[in-house]
């Protein structure tokens, strides 16, 4: 790699600091698309001669970005230093494990998730496309015949369930709200899995579902609210009644499909 000074990446690592100053400047060449996800860094050798340091510096810097994820280092005639694409896969199992190892309580993912489904909900209500509201229901209409069938699939509810709290979160237009669905609804929930697991709060449930999206639908926000506090307090009643059937002491954390 034949580069002039204006084609350089980096400049030449701060004395004292070196490897941090290094890892430093290769983030925020990756977190500011100087250097696109799936692309290699430049050479060790390279590198050396861009940062002014050893092997060593270079090699302690890259250690430390594949920790943080942002790196992987492939081996062959191919190989080298190259950018990870972020999955939200990662995020939400990272998540998960970080929630679980700081014994993070029931209650306090239950108060969390309400509060992102007021905000998704009021957004989704006042900016997605009427066809896309009308989906919605449809949705929620074919999850409440499936719990309401005579031998429903359980595996498949859940399934529905997850797939309509992406599509409120898609809806109100906000890339964000919809990652963060994504990681909470693949690492971990708020337990709404509990509700299916009792025929009366099953039943409950998918009607409250089908309410909330047709208030969204109507554009009515009050019913729409009022919807998903119903649906919280049914959870946290739930939650109690099953934690009370438990051990004293022990949160009851995860979700089946993070068991």
């Amino acid at each position: 790699m034949n580069e002039s000074k204006t084609d350089l990446l980096f400049l030449p690592a701060r004395s004292g600091r070196a490897s941090e100053d290094v890892a430093l400047q290769i983030e925020a060449a990756i977190v500011g698309g100087r250097i696109a996800p799936g692309a290699s860094l430049p050479s060790e050798r390279v590198l050396q001669e861009q940062f002014g340091t050893g092997r060593g510096v270079i090699r302690e810097a890259i250690s430390a970005l594949r920790q943080k994820g942002l790196l992987e280092v492939r081996k062959g005639a191919k190989g080298g230093a190259y950018v990870k694409q972020m999955e939200v896969s990662n995020v939400s199992e990272s998540l998960a494990l970080f929630l679980r190892q700081n014994h993070v309580g029931t209650q306090d993912l239950i108060e969390f998730r309400e509060s992102v489904d007021r905000t998704i909900t009021m957004l989704a209500l006042t900016r997605a496309p009427q066809e896309a509201k009308d989906a919605l229901v449809a949705g929620a209409e074919a999850l409440e015949r499936e719990v309401k069938c005579e031998n429903p699939d359980f595996a498949r509810v859940g399934e529905m369930d997850r797939e309509l709290n992406i599509m409120l979160a898609t809806m109100a237009g906000n890339p964000i709200f919809e990652w963060i669905m994504r990681a909470v609804q693949l690492g971990f929930s708020s337990h709404d899995y509990a509700l299916y697991e009792d025929a009366g709060y099953a039943e409950k449930t998918v009607a409250n579902w089908t309410e909330t999206a047709r208030a969204i639908a109507a554009a009515d926000p009050l019913r729409a609210l009022n919807s998903i506090g119903f649906h919280y307090a049914l959870l946290r009643r739930r939650v109690q009644e099953r934690e009370g059937e438990r051990p004293a002491g022990k949160a009851f954390l995860g979700a089946k499909n993070a068991e």
